[in-house]
């Protein structure tokens, strides 16, 4: 019996990014890099780790948004295309750079990279990562969490009931969809915490939820075991919480992994270095200077001067690393198991897409933090949480905190002076939206294809990206433009099926471009339904 328990949890998401209307979408390019840079290195690593009999347990949370993009045939085709012109540059690199030998060999690496990966999707996945995701999973490595359908953030929603509740029910159907069993757990976006919503979750079967840290050490009455237990919510929902410290050697900006001076850079890319007459046919064609993903130096230190980066430096430092992250937490654990009455659980949440893009070596770091926890399994063991929560049910009983893991950990990232303007224009939306669905139990025909749009509109609007983005300031113009958009047209939609007027031909351009949820049923909004 091992003296406590890791729990690896990764939240991989994207907001809904499909633009047919465009030869070549500045946003789709978001998709493009995660794949290239973090979905298949990380797929790559655990499918390695599975063929050498490697035991490991991971948990993770695919955003339904997410899971459409992967299994879309149009953005397969389009990713492909985008990853053969990353090949034709890789060939280009490895020549350009034969007279500089440290150039050189991170220009070699790229392209037998972006070959392995090429021969991966192309081939054996078939262009279908989320079916190679679910076969993780029917295997036994790996559990996937439901999550909210477009990521809403669901505190800031929960003026309408049956917003949150559409949220919370069509993610778990589309889960169902593509993962097949029904979930344990639930992902709350961006870990989005109000009283109340564990019920929304009990309702739909959820058994657990991943909390930040203080929506549990702040819980009432407080948890005597931390978050080194789940606690039990009234609704019967059991609420784990981020573990600081482990989160702290990931994350922080001054002591986290990622900063170590040998690792690469990402914030240096040749798309900005090099002249545009050779990087011209890499970059966006209105030559609008985008990553392209070949990066040649290293962090070195906080100032601009950087050295070229050493990949096999980078590769001694992440297994370096790997191993101070596991003996903490076998320290940790040592030191937990003295004063708790259960083996103490670590819950370690981390965005999936940290891991290869963000962070080039993250993949290389968790399969070697993996492969030790694989040697030592009395120690600490790497578990689901589903498993830990099998093994040790919840027992205390309390209502967490509202939280968030975003800045100060509650709501301001999400609505503040920059987004606030969001959210009465989505609470109108959810009214209208329930209105007609009520208005309209059994419809039929164009009427039911124009109320199935206009909830899928507004599902899209209340995507948590939006006001993110706003927050953050460079991409603000999209993420306005994109709110707007949903809005009109479910605004229109509501309009017409009113008036009977319902263009038929609009609706199906509307819906060859947001192209999601294809069987939403969107009585989901009737508050009868509830």
């Amino acid at each position: 019996m091992a003296k406590g328990c890791l729990a690896i949890v990764l939240h991989a998401h994207l907001p809904f990014v499909r633009h047919p209307e465009h030869d070549d979408s500045v946003e789709e390019r978001w998709l493009y890099a995660a794949i290239t840079e973090s979905y298949i290195p990380l797929l790559l690593m655990m499918e390695r780790l599975a063929d050498e009999r490697v035991p490991f347990r991971l948990t993770f949370s695919i955003s339904p948004t997410l899971t459409s993009m992967l299994a879309d045939r149009y953005l397969q085709s389009r990713y492909l295309s985008r990853l053969e012109q990353l090949m034709e540059l890789s060939d280009r690199e490895v020549r350009r750079t034969r007279s500089a030998p440290a150039f050189h060999e991170v220009a070699r690496l790229y392209r037998a990279r972006l070959r392995q990966i090429h021969d991966a999707f192309a081939g054996r996945w078939r262009r279908n990562l989320a079916r190679s995701f679910r076969r993780l999973q029917d295997h036994g490595a790996i559990e996937i969490a439901a999550s909210a359908a477009t990521h809403g953030y669901l505190p800031l929603l929960s003026a309408d009931d049956s917003a949150v509740r559409a949220q919370v029910r069509v993610g778990i159907e589309h889960h169902r969809r593509v993962f097949g069993p029904d979930p344990g757990g639930f992902w709350l976006p961006e870990c989005g915490y109000y009283p109340g919503v564990d019920a929304l979750l009990a309702a739909e079967g959820i058994k657990y939820t991943i909390l930040e840290t203080h929506g549990i050490t702040r819980a009432d009455p407080r948890p005597g075991r931390g978050v080194y237990a789940p606690i039990a919510c009234p609704s019967g929902v059991a609420a784990f919480g981020r573990d600081p410290e482990s989160s702290r050697q990931v994350w922080s900006s001054i002591d986290g992994y990622p900063g170590d001076r040998d690792y690469r850079e990402y914030y240096r890319d040749i798309a900005y270095d090099l002249d545009l007459d050779y990087i011209g046919p890499y970059i966006h064609p209105a030559g609008i200077r985008l990553d392209t993903g070949f990066k040649y130096y290293r962090v070195t230190g906080p100032g601009a001067r950087k050295k070229v980066y050493v990949p096999e430096w980078a590769r001694q430092k992440a297994e370096l690393h790997a191993s101070h992250f596991v003996s903490a937490r076998h320290r940790q654990v040592d030191h937990l198991a003295t004063v708790m009455d259960r083996p103490p659980l670590v819950v370690a949440p981390y965005d999936a897409e940290l891991f290869g893009h963000w962070w080039y070596e993250g993949p290389i770091w968790l399969e070697h933090v993996v492969r030790k926890m694989a040697s030592r399994p009395d120690a600490v063991r790497l578990v689901t949480l589903s498993d830990y929560l099998e093994e040790q049910p919840a027992t205390e009983v309390s209502t967490p905190s509202a939280s968030s893991w975003g800045y100060k950990g509650y709501h301001e990232t999400w609505m503040n002076a920059s987004n606030q303007w969001i959210y009465r224009h989505l609470h109108q939306g959810a009214l209208m939206m329930e209105r007609l669905a009520g208005e309209h139990p059994r419809a039929t025909g164009p009427t039911a294809r124009a109320l199935q749009q206009a909830a899928r509109e507004l599902l899209l609007a209340q995507a948590s990206d939006w006001a993110f983005m706003i927050n953050a300031g460079p991409t603000g113009d999209y993420a306005t433009r994109r709110t707007s958009i949903h809005l009109s047209r479910l605004a229109r939609l509501a309009r017409d099926i009113r008036r009977r007027e319902i263009d038929g031909r609009w609706l199906s351009a509307v819906r060859a471009q947001d192209d999601i949820f294809p069987d939403l049923d969107y009585r989901v909004f009737d508050r009868q339904s509830g």
